[in-house]
């Protein structure tokens, strides 16, 4: 099981901006010309020492959201509390979860993506028209993403998402997305790892597993999920120091070759 450093975790999926914190993310989703909103799922691991904190907003029209506290309580967590937030024309609502098992906060990877998956499938189910500015909504959605070009179907996963099983395709968006890597220095301890793509179902597990494969620790991540755009960066280090020039450029060459599309800036690397 590929898991977080426990020195500190964040895990971010918003489709609205990328900020250090979750306490300075602000959950207003911009329209497009027919007036959807871009939903924004935030998952925070670090505002709060007991529990794992998601934060939803879909402009003002998600409502009670009892379909999707049932869901994360079928995936075995529970839902300590909840509170509503109305800022200017958006709704915010967010949720307090631990794990039913042992009372504490969700840092599996794998949990967190599946948390997210719910989140983003029921969001496709009560709000269709979402469909259009998610990359989930190519396959599943009422309305695909306009800016899709092809679908190269890649592999199949079933995951169990609320009280039934769905089949979610792990498929390749081929759109106008530059892929960009980058490995920057943030002090003697750490480094920074950037990472810009289309966005897809597992990209956080995978990712997280590309960085384990080379031996390189995360201290912690922010992963933004901005409409079809996915902005992840991760606090990493080897053998509890940043990186070096030569390691960084072999995190940055095995993720560009996973990562790689069409339209990757080259200058990024």
């Amino acid at each position: 099981m590929i898991g977080l450093s426990k020195k500190k975790n964040i895990v971010h999926a918003s489709a609205n901006d990328l900020n250090a914190s979750a306490s300075s993310t602000s959950l207003k989703p911009e329209q497009d010309a027919d007036g959807v909103p871009i939903p924004v799922v935030l998952i925070d691991q670090d505002s709060d020492s007991e529990s794992t904190i998601v934060q939803l907003s879909f402009g003002d029209r998600l409502g009670a959201l009892i379909d999707t506290m049932n869901a994360l309580k079928d995936l075995g967590l529970d839902v300590a509390k909840g509170t509503v937030l109305t800022e200017g024309p958006v709704k915010q609502t967010k949720f307090f979860i631990t794990r039913l098992d042992s009372g504490r906060k969700v840092e599996d990877p794998d949990m967190l993506e599946r948390i997210r998956l719910t989140i983003i499938n029921n969001l496709l189910k009560y709000h269709p028209e979402s469909s259009e500015r998610l990359a989930m909504g190519e396959a599943f959605g009422i309305k695909a993403p306009e800016k899709k070009i092809a679908v190269q179907l890649l592999d199949w996963r079933v995951f169990i998402l609320s009280d039934f099983s769905l089949v979610i395709a792990l498929i390749e968006l081929d759109v106008d997305i530059a892929t960009h890597v980058h490995v920057k220095e943030d002090g003697p301890k750490r480094s920074l790892l950037c990472v810009e793509t289309a966005d897809r179902s597992g990209l956080l597990v995978e990712i997280i597993k590309i960085i384990a494969d080379v031996n390189i620790d995360v201290e912690s991540a922010e992963i933004d999920t901005e409409g079809l755009i996915a902005k992840d960066k991760f606090h990493v280090s080897y053998g509890g120091a940043a990186l070096n020039s030569s390691l960084s450029q072999v995190l940055v060459n095995c993720l560009r070759y996973y990562l790689r599309r069409p339209e990757t800036d080259t200058e990024s690397y």
